[in-house]
C-alpha cells in the first residue's frame, strides 16, 4: 500500500484514477484548484486538497504534509469544448512548464521516492511540442516516469461519441493503465490502444 498524491484528480483521468487507486489499497489525497470538486474527491475516496499549482508555497506545504510515497501529475488546463482548444494553449503550456516544475519541487521538497506526469502520444508543432519536451525533459531528470497517452476518448472527453484519430486510447484503459506504473523505473511509457 502506497500514499499517492495526484494533482489534478478532478480531471477526466483523475476521477478515474483515484478510485481505482483507492480500491486497491492505497491512500489517496487529490488535489483540485476547484473548492467546488471537494465533495466528489471525498467520494471517490481521496482525501481532499484545494490547491492551485502555481502556489508554490501552498503546494508544497501540500505534498509534505501529505507525505507521499509517490506523486501523480494528471495537471492541465484545458476546457471543456474542443472548439476552444486554440483559446487554452498558451494555459497548458504553462501548466507543463511551470505546474510540471513546482510539482517535482514539492515532490523533492518531500522526498518523494516515485514521480508520474502524464503527457502526450502525438507531436505537437511550435512553442506548444516545445512546452512538452520540456515539461518531458523535467520528469526524467528527477528520475520519474512520462506517461504518453494517446487522444482520450469515451464519457467526459472531447471524443465521447467517436474516435479521434489514432494515437488514442479509451480514458477508463488510460487511467486502469497507469495504476501499474507507480512500480515503473524512470522512463517513458506509451499508454494507447493495442
Amino acid at each position: 500500500m502506497m500514499r499517492v498524491f495526484v494533482a489534478g484528480a478532478s480531471g477526466v483521468i483523475g476521477i478515474r484514477l483515484v478510485p481505482l487507486l483507492v480500491d486497491v489499497g492505497h491512500d489517496v489525497a487529490g488535489m483540485t484548484r476547484s473548492p467546488d470538486k471537494v465533495e466528489l474527491l471525498k467520494r471517490l475516496g481521496a482525501f481532499p486538497v484545494v490547491c492551485d499549482v502555481f502556489d508554490r508555497a501552498a503546494l508544497q506545504a501540500a505534498v509534505v504534509d501529505f507525505n507521499p510515497d509517490a506523486v501523480v501529475s494528471e495537471v492541465t488546463d484545458l476546457p471543456d469544448d474542443r472548439e476552444q482548444l486554440h483559446d487554452f494553449e498558451a494555459a497548458n503550456d504553462r501548466m507543463r512548464r511551470e505546474g510540471t516544475r513546482n510539482l517535482l519541487d514539492a515532490a523533492a521538497a518531500a522526498k518523494v521516492p516515485r514521480f508520474l506526469a502524464q503527457s502526450i502520444a502525438w507531436e505537437l508543432p511550435g512553442e506548444r511540442g516545445k512546452a512538452v519536451d520540456a515539461a518531458e525533459r523535467m520528469v526524467l531528470e528527477a528520475n520519474g516516469v512520462v506517461v504518453r497517452y494517446g487522444q482520450l476518448y469515451g464519457p467526459g472527453t472531447f471524443y465521447e461519441s467517436e474516435l479521434p484519430d489514432p494515437p488514442r486510447v479509451h480514458v477508463d484503459a488510460a487511467a486502469e493503465r497507469t495504476i501499474a506504473l507507480l512500480e515503473a523505473k524512470s522512463g517513458v511509457v506509451t499508454v494507447t490502444d493495442a
